[in-house]
């Protein structure tokens, strides 16, 4: 264990804490997961990213971490009220697969996107894997904090200490994603079971006490949290969008459980600390699925960006800031990850040293500081940067040091080489090995003093859409715009 305090922000309490395990030695973190009806948009990624960085500081700093991400594939309506079509049986419907299909094909390009993103080590657990214990916990707190109307089991709020003290108030904007479903005791109940319409027939339905049906979205979460983890667990994360109704509700839900009291003591949300990242900000409205063509992760990459870029774009970043999204500050990202990868690139052939080297002291407690002081990212950066200037020092040395940093940082930085990080769209039509011979001709021209022969190689390749960059400091580059 190192000795700096792991601080925390808490949206429950809206305090920073010091991270203290419930368990001695482990650390035990959910992260809400992926509805799996469509593919994830990067603002969506930007949330595994931050949990990601939760976990690496997690077993940077010693402890033994279950880390749980869980896959939404039934339950959750087209809002995140009570109200819409399921979004798992409207995508099937619209594809004319299975619903069963529809869930595999997301769940496993949103595995690879994590793979992209090097964000690995977590479980994925389906929400249609815990139906029965969904109604067995249905059935635990019905007669004290439910109610049935004919579209299926219902909570009461009005049950539980402190509901929504998460969210702290429920704005008007709030009210009209809870919506007032007719017959609900309050604006805010939410469905526990929701019973298949009759006549209708769905693809994902199983028979419960309250009639044949599929269990509300809410209810997912909390069932496998407690499975997987148990009451309390140590973190729960997700993006700030839950933190108004989806994240209150489980709490309610975590707190008839157990039969806990207000929340005037976290432990009785279930969790001891909740976290949120912000949004990821898009001018244009590409951030929507229901845009069409919407900004995800592959859309990056067929553009040329390596997707370690984006990470390095949300490191950047706190991850309780608002982090707008363009391709300049994309490009501008993708640069900084560059110089790093070209900096360690002098350091690959080396051994790995002892990374204690007194030399390097001031950036190892600037970057422990900045992580433990809630996961501040971009001073981590800067001190990686530090380290990397430091001169007449032992490469291994160094190599430990950038290696121990990259722990953290997720970037992998070892393995990358500045070839990866080209710009190359798929859409290009020019091989590289045909830019890297008109590069070898050029450079043979200049070598001989034919600049005219250099300049219309220059422009041929800049009409294939070739940015050749004379100026680079380790030998001609290029880019593909």
């Amino acid at each position: 264990m190192t000795e700096t305090p792991f601080k925390l922000f808490n949206s429950l309490t809206r305090e920073i804490e010091t991270f203290t395990p419930v368990h001695p030695g482990e650390a035990r973190v959910y992260s809400c997961g992926p509805t799996v009806y469509n593919y994830q948009h990067i603002g969506n990624m930007r949330a595994y990213v931050f949990s990601d960085t939760l976990g690496r500081v997690l077993r940077w700093k010693g402890y033994d971490l279950t880390h749980v991400i869980n896959i939404t594939d039934v339950g959750h309506l087209t809002s995140d009220a009570d109200e819409g079509e399921d979004k798992m049986e409207k995508m099937a419907a619209k594809a004319g697969k299975s619903a069963w299909d529809i869930a595999k094909f997301y769940q496993e390009d949103f595995e690879r996107d994590l793979a992209r993103l090097n964000i690995t080590g977590k479980q994925h657990p389906r929400a249609t894997e815990y139906v029965e214990p969904m109604i067995e916990w249905g059935k635990r707190i019905a007669d004290k904090h439910c109610y049935e109307l004919e579209s299926g089991l219902y909570f009461d709020v009005s049950t539980i200490d402190d509901y929504g003290k998460l969210a702290r108030a429920v704005t008007e904007e709030g009210e009209g994603r809870i919506g007032r479903l007719e017959g609900k005791r309050n604006a805010a109940d939410f469905a526990i079971w929701r019973k298949t319409p009759e006549g209708e027939t769905r693809q994902m339905e199983w028979d419960s006490p309250w009639g044949k049906g599929a269990p509300g979205w809410h209810l997912e979460c909390s069932v496998m949290g407690e499975a997987l983890l148990g009451f309390p667990f140590d973190i729960h994360t997700g993006g700030i969008d839950h933190r108004e109704i989806h994240h209150p509700n489980e709490i309610a839900q975590n707190q008839a459980y157990c039969c806990t009291g207000g929340l005037g003591d976290a432990e009785n949300s279930g969790a001891r600390i909740w976290m949120h990242n912000n949004f990821l900000v898009e001018r244009s409205g590409k951030m929507s699925k229901s845009s069409g063509e919407f900004l995800r992760l592959q859309l990056l990459i067929d553009k040329g960006y390596h997707p370690l870029a984006y990470r390095m774009m949300c490191l950047q970043a706190h991850y309780r800031s608002e982090l707008e999204f363009s391709w300049e500050g994309l490009g501008a990202a993708l640069t900084r990850l560059k110089r790093i990868v070209m900096g360690v690139e002098r350091l690959k052939d080396e051994v790995a040293g002892d990374p204690s080297h007194q030399k390097f002291a001031p950036m190892r407690e600037k970057f422990e500081a900045a992580i433990s002081d809630d996961l501040n990212t971009s001073v981590a950066l800067v001190a990686l940067d530090e380290a990397l200037a430091v001169k007449k020092v032992d490469g291994g040395v160094k190599r430990a040091v950038i290696e121990d940093m990259d722990r953290v940082l997720g970037l992998n930085l070892f393995d990358l080489t500045r070839e990866h990080l080209r710009i190359r769209p798929v859409s290009a039509e020019i091989t590289e090995a045909e830019i890297e011979a008109e590069l070898i001709r050029r450079k043979e021209a200049k070598i001989a003093k034919d600049f005219a022969t250099s300049d219309a190689i220059r422009a041929t390749l800049a009409a294939k859409g070739v940015e050749v960059m004379d100026g680079d400091p380790l030998g001609w580059e290029w880019k593909l715009g």
